[in-house]
């Protein structure tokens, strides 16, 4: 990593090498639920730009720059009002496409509405989730991706929003990086205590696993193994996904549906974005172990801070580095939570916080443990290089590119290969009524 490398990995705004190629994507952004028709318009940071978000009365979203392009004013403190958002300057209105279509400040000779356009962002609605596309092709934007866990309906999915206070790139290398789980996570797991069968059996006996790493269409993806009997190996599989989405092995291959988006707010800030299948799902870490109790330091829900209406009021925790992520130096003293923290994401959580907005790569010391994070940053440094050098961005424009991927644990003989064990396992894997039928229609205007 040069000092180069680093600043065209981890840099997101308008202009920037990742930034310019995150932008040939589709990004998660809030709920659909966070936008009422005629409702109060909602500040939304995404790669470092500074936006207003609204619905208007017929339902659609409008996504925009927020400054009124009269004067600058902020369109957050406008008037969502009869199929627009008004500025309360000057009384300027602009639909969703960020047309002006109203100028009452402005003598009817004097107009001008049809020679103002704000700059405003295509988004749509699927599946509970508002989806921005932020690219030059509003016009004609490319399909939404098929992610499997995206593809389910509400109803079917647990799904979390989390931010974090510090860059994209190294909140996202916590989900791929296989030899952190045995000590930030079960350090403190006693083989002996994990029943047979249990999701963590394996994982707490071998914390040190060896594993491949191959380049794949979506990314890249790993495949960690121990050897559990003389002939069999117990795989966990993992994956990278252009241009900031994982897959984390934590559920049974067949039915592990989940996938988690580290959407860049600005180069400091992050808006985890997890995903999981709720019925029929993966069986789960917090199963209890032969005590009857659930693996310390698990607990399912950290606490929130209240909402507010600040560009990084959203789905904030209590636990940060004001009060050390409520570490319980105690727990960790007698090893009740390796950690003490006591929730597995703000383990993570405080682990990336801790590194830095931005973490300065040339401390690093990377290990035979690391080559996943290693691999994962020269694919997506090439692939985003070589867009700006005119190469296509992989998977944009084939949205089932992406729906090839999947992560989960399984065990497999040691005589089949690692990349045929993976290809065996997704045949037989339980997928989303085939993607959804292919996610037709792929994008349906936001209402």
């Amino acid at each position: 990593m040069t000092p180069q490398d680093s600043q065209d990995l981890t840099r997101v705004g308008p202009g920037t090498v990742m930034g310019n190629f995150m932008r040939q994507y589709w990004i998660p952004a809030a709920k659909s639920s966070e936008l009422q028709v005629d409702g109060t318009p909602m500040r939304l940071l995404l790669l470092g730009e500074k936006l207003v978000a609204f619905r208007d009365s017929s339902g659609r979203v409008g996504v925009m720059d927020h400054l009124c392009p009269h004067r600058n004013a902020s369109l957050v403190l406008g008037r969502n009002e009869e199929d627009g958002i008004r500025c309360i300057y000057h009384g300027w209105k602009f639909d969703v496409n960020g047309r002006c279509v109203d100028m009452p400040s402005v003598a009817p000779h004097q107009c001008f509405k049809e020679k103002v356009q704000a700059t405003a962002y295509k988004a749509v609605d699927r599946n509970g989730i508002l989806w921005v596309y932020m690219g030059p092709r509003q016009d004609d934007p490319p399909p939404l991706p098929m992610i499997e866990a995206t593809l389910l309906e509400e109803g079917d999915v647990d799904l979390q929003f989390m931010m974090r206070s510090c860059n994209w790139l190294q909140a996202l290398e916590g989900d791929i990086d296989t030899s952190h789980f045995g000590f930030l996570h079960v350090g403190h797991l006693d083989p002996d205590e994990v029943p047979e069968g249990h999701p963590l059996e394996h994982t707490a006996s071998e914390r040190a696993p060896e594993y491949h790493v191959r380049d794949s269409a979506w990314g890249t993806t790993y495949g960690a193994y121990r050897k559990v009997k003389p002939d069999t190996y117990y795989w966990r599989f993992a994956n990278y996904m252009f241009p900031f989405w994982t897959q984390t092995p934590q559920g049974e291959f067949p039915i592990n549906i989940q996938a988690r988006a580290w959407v860049p707010m600005d180069d400091h800030h992050t808006m985890s974005i997890f995903w999981r299948r709720r019925t029929g799902g993966p069986r789960s870490t917090l199963e209890p172990l032969k005590s009857g109790k659930p693996l310390g330091g698990a607990r399912p829900q950290p606490d929130f801070q209240p909402v507010d209406t600040s560009w990084l009021g959203r789905y904030r925790v209590v636990a940060d580095e004001s009060n050390d992520w409520l570490i319980d130096r105690e727990a960790q003293r007698t090893n009740r939570i390796y950690s003490g923290i006591d929730h597995i994401a703000l383990q993570d959580q405080a682990v990336t916080e801790s590194m830095g907005a931005i973490t300065d790569h040339s401390h690093e010391h990377l290990g035979p443990g690391d080559l996943m994070i290693a691999r994962t940053r020269r694919r997506a440094l090439q692939a985003a290089r070589a867009f700006a050098a005119g190469t296509p961005a992989p998977g944009a424009e084939q949205p089932r590119v992406l729906g090839e991927a999947r992560s989960g644990y399984f065990e497999m003989p040691t005589s089949v290969e690692w990349q045929q064990a993976y290809a065996d396992k997704m045949r037989a894997a339980d997928r989303v009524r085939e993607l959804q039928q292919a996610a037709r229609p792929e994008a349906v205007p936001a209402k």
